[in-house]
């Protein structure tokens, strides 16, 4: 290649740069705006839930109009993030508009009654909602456009907690199982980056976690044999619980539809069944998003990670509320729920084995998201933003070993497979999960 041509290949790159910031960046400030917006709106609702409990019994009747809403006028939004994911595969019809204030709105009335789940699916949807429409504002070519999208994702995740790298990874990561989808590396990282500078310029704080193990230990290499074989027994069992989790909220969200067939009446059953768990537990620690509560009893993910603090059930508990959340029709993410779910595992875990509580509760949180999404370096860079690297081996083995034990599942049905987890498994490429799931090949559950 002559002098003229690498000239010419660069300034072609920089113009493809430039004309990705002009794109990008507006999209993703709008994208941090309404995330900061969300997650101000998040906090009121659960702050009034505490302050008026009797809004739980509004459950069924909120369960009721959400779906009914959403059946009326949502359209392909009812897809949600697999409407997302199988844009940027398939590009078609895009995603609509009316997904964003549609999500937004009836994940915070979820979380306003006292529905298990999370918020990453929001900001997701919010995400790829306004992306797809600066696509089309742009006069963007589907492949573009496909590009932009799963910025929107970036953005969308990483505004939403607060880990920009992590964002810019998960959404080139999330799409293809064992692969990564590089040509939307930089585009995904300059939104991830505005989106959360914009959504911290509107004073929004995420919550902050801290592993006291080893603290005061002299910089350097601080690995004990013992203690990461005890990770990578832990690590199976979070795996294995991501891989559950997955089935069973799929499971169970395809015998409702079977046994309901009028869609709003689904979530008036399920809400029936989250209020009598909680008579019957005597608790509500178990609804909502979990990561904090004025009763200082309750069982919390910032509790977790408390020095000696050990809780043997709340990983089942919060498993059951969110999977019957979510199977249901209620609207929100899974995310913050697995990372309720993991870090209480976690400190289950660490009670059994002899193990630091507070580092067993960081491996859960990230290691059973790795494990459910099949994204196991976008968790190990969430580790590192939220947790920093003091402990990034203990963080790759415990979110690589999940990423392998929770098999062929996913949360996200859309989500294909590009490079199977085991040299031995005839899986074909591209086949999605929701198809594996369908067809039960010998290895699908492997």
């Amino acid at each position: 290649m002559g002098f003229f041509d690498i000239v010419g290949l660069r300034v072609r790159q920089v113009r493809a740069l430039l004309k990705w910031a002009v794109v990008v960046t507006p999209m993703a400030i709008v994208v941090g705006s309404l995330v900061a917006l969300f997650l101000w709106a998040l906090d009121e609702a659960t702050a009034l839930r505490f302050d008026h409990p009797w809004l739980i019994y509004t459950m069924p009747v909120a369960g009721f109009a959400m779906v009914f809403v959403y059946g009326r006028f949502g359209g392909a939004a009812e897809g949600g993030n697999n409407l997302i994911v199988d844009q940027i595969h398939e590009p078609g019809g895009g995603v609509p508009l009316r997904m964003a204030p549609l999500i937004l709105v009836s994940t915070v009335v979820t979380h306003l009654v006292g529905g298990s789940a999370g918020r990453e699916g929001t900001a997701v949807q919010m995400g790829g909602s306004l992306a797809s429409s600066f696509g089309r504002m742009f006069r963007l070519s589907p492949a573009e456009t496909r590009i932009l999208l799963m910025a929107g994702i970036a953005a969308g995740f990483g505004a939403v907690f607060g880990t920009p790298i992590a964002g810019a990874v998960f959404a080139l990561e999330v799409l293809t199982i064992g692969r990564i989808q590089y040509e939307a590396l930089l585009p995904a990282l300059l939104a991830a980056i505005v989106a959360d500078w914009t959504c911290h310029a509107w004073g929004i704080e995420h919550t902050q976690y801290h592993i006291s193990f080893l603290d005061g230990a002299a910089a350097g290499f601080n690995l004990q044999p013992l203690l990461l074989l005890k990770v990578v027994i832990a690590s199976v069992a979070f795996g294995i619980m991501a891989h559950l989790f997955a089935e069973v909220s799929h499971r169970l969200s395809a015998l409702l539809k079977r046994a309901i067939g009028y869609a709003p009446l689904r979530p008036v059953l399920a809400s029936a069944v989250l209020l009598v768990l909680v008579y019957l537990l005597g608790t509500r620690e178990y609804l909502g998003l979990g990561v904090w509560s004025p009763n200082p009893g309750d069982a919390t993910i910032a509790g977790f990670f408390q020095p000696g603090h050990v809780d043997y059930w709340s990983w089942f508990w919060k498993a059951l509320f969110t999977v019957i959340t979510l199977s249901s029709g209620f609207k929100g993410g899974e995310v913050t729920p697995l990372f309720f779910i993991g870090a209480a595992l976690g400190s289950a875990l660490a009670g059994v084995l002899g193990a630091p509580v507070d580092l067993f509760a960081a491996l859960g949180f990230v290691a059973v998201f790795a494990g459910a999404t099949n994204t196991p370096l976008a968790c190990l860079i969430m580790g590192m933003e939220l947790f920093g690297a003091t402990h990034a081996v203990y963080l790759a083995v415990a979110c690589f070993v999940a990423y392998l034990f929770s098999g062929h599942s996913s949360i996200y049905l859309a989500q294909r497979v590009g490079v199977p987890k085991t040299v031995a498994s005839d899986l074909r490429e591209g086949v999605a999960v929701r198809h594996l799931r369908e067809r039960r090949p010998p290895d699908a559950a492997a």
